[in-house]
């Protein structure tokens, strides 16, 4: 685990005692800090009975804390917690930032962080797997892998110093007040976790409070530049020395794509062309990253080819929380004319719990779907969106019923697309799971190896 004797003798308190807890706790107890951990499910509880107080903060008299440490999942705008922390003038705080206060005190490193809406998951697995294969030590973790500070100190090797890669979520960021990223990225900003803030511009904020904690002379680099994403760029360019803040140059990498099997549809040129400006400022040459690339294997549940049958693809998109997120799976399949003589191929499998009225940005793709299957709430909503504009609608319900329906339409050639564009948890716990759903589903009706290892595992459902 992470140590720093930056915590010897302080005092903190943990609220929340998931995975990013309780590695928090572990450390500041290694560290040597007095600590006072509490969650409301008792068996959280048991590990640390005896090893530190173990009390509900909101009970205490927080005088003399050094900071309390709570989950990204708790949401500041409503939780008593935040009240009463700052009656005391203590900060609230996340893993992430003590991860910060830590670097002083870690091997010589550098440190990356990359944020948006859309794509950051992809986009810091593609860096890790890049620097893997170019043989500079390199470490995942903040929003996906296992907790930051959980995971054994890199050390520099002949190849350069260690790089840890940190997915950031708005969350994350809005806990973090010292993390100086010596590459921060932005991939895109559209609405999304808009509970959790006053406004769309008020999230746009809490996303560009990642290049404000940077070094002037770090280098920022940004996929989209449509607004607030591009607002943002050129406030980071004006303030900043020339090339210090970058668009990713995805003109340059689009003839390439077919290269890359795991990496189509245009959110994933993005996504490369974001891993790419990293990694080059990192001192990965471009033969590297051109050998990495075509080796890269999708994470679970975005764009997840789990297998072909009869020359039907299907694919599994889970993480597609919104239309935004769903609209580049559904540009990634365009008609193809040496087939169908440009026959539309995408058996679309969409609903859930909507975030949003209408379908978005994926209005633009309808020519590429041979036709709809609406599951779950807003399954109805999204039929009568998609009747007339598309060749089929089919209302189904579940996602088992779709599935069947979809593969007794589809054709060779065609795609079996989940993409649901709507939260899970109308019907599912998480979109891990909805994916895992889909994922057996396709192996009850065929016996297909799954063609695409996850790159690491995944943390919460966070913006």
């Amino acid at each position: 685990m992470i140590t720093s004797p930056a915590f010897a003798n302080k005092r903190y308190a943990v609220l929340g005692l998931a995975r990013s807890g309780a590695a928090a706790a572990e450390a500041l107890l290694a560290s040597g800090a007095r600590v006072t951990v509490w969650d409301r499910q008792p068996n959280a509880r048991e590990a640390f009975v005896g090893r530190c107080d173990v009390i509900d903060p909101l009970t205490l008299n927080l005088t003399g804390f050094d900071g309390l440490i709570v989950s990204p999942g708790v949401p500041l705008n409503t939780h008593p917690i935040a009240e009463h922390a700052e009656k005391y003038g203590v900060p609230v705080i996340g893993d992430i930032e003590l991860f910060a206060l830590a670097c002083p005190n870690l091997p010589p490193h550098k440190v990356v962080g990359v944020t948006g809406t859309n794509g950051k998951s992809t986009t810091v697995a593609l860096i890790h797997h890049i620097l893997d294969l170019a043989g500079m030590p390199s470490l995942l973790g903040g929003n996906i892998g296992e907790p930051i500070m959980g995971q054994t100190p890199l050390e520099p090797n002949d190849n350069g110093e260690g790089v840890y890669v940190l997915e950031l979520s708005s969350y994350q960021i809005d806990l973090t007040f010292d993390l100086d990223c010596d590459v921060a990225a932005l991939t895109n900003i559209t609405p999304d976790h808009l509970d959790r803030y006053d406004s769309f511009d008020a999230y746009a904020a809490s996303k560009a409070r990642l290049f404000t904690l940077q070094s002037a002379s770090s280098l920022a680099v940004f996929g989209s530049l449509l607004d607030p994403a591009g607002s943002i760029f050129r406030a980071e360019k004006s303030l900043r020395a020339e090339g210090r803040a970058i668009a990713a140059d995805l003109d340059a990498l689009a003839a390439m794509q077919s290269e890359w099997p795991g990496l189509q549809g245009p959110h994933n040129l993005e996504n490369v062309a974001v891993a790419v400006a990293i990694a080059e400022e990192l001192g990965v040459r471009p033969a590297q990253w051109r050998y990495a690339l075509p080796r890269f294997r999708n994470l679970p549940h975005r764009m997840e080819r789990v297998c072909e049958e009869d020359g039907v693809l299907f694919v599994n998109d889970s993480k597609a929380t919104n239309t935004a997120s769903a609209a580049p799976a559904l540009a990634a399949f365009p008609p193809a004319s040496d087939l169908r003589a440009g026959s539309p191929r995408i058996h679309w499998i969409v609903g859930g719990l909507a975030k949003e009225d209408g379908i978005g940005e994926c209005a633009n793709h309808l020519a590429n779907i041979a036709a709809v299957y609406t599951v779950g709430e807003a399954g109805p909503r999204f039929a009568e969106l998609l009747e007339g504009h598309v060749p089929v609608v089919e209302r189904c319900e579940l996602v088992s019923e779709a599935v069947r329906r979809a593969r007794e339409a589809s054709r060779p050639g065609d795609i079996v697309l989940f993409s649901p564009a709507c939260a899970s948890f109308d019907q599912f716990r998480d979109y891990e799971k909805r994916g895992e759903h889909f994922r057996q589903l396709v192996g009850v009706i065929a016996d297909c190896a799954v063609d695409c290892a996850p790159a690491a595992s995944l943390s919460d459902e966070a913006a």
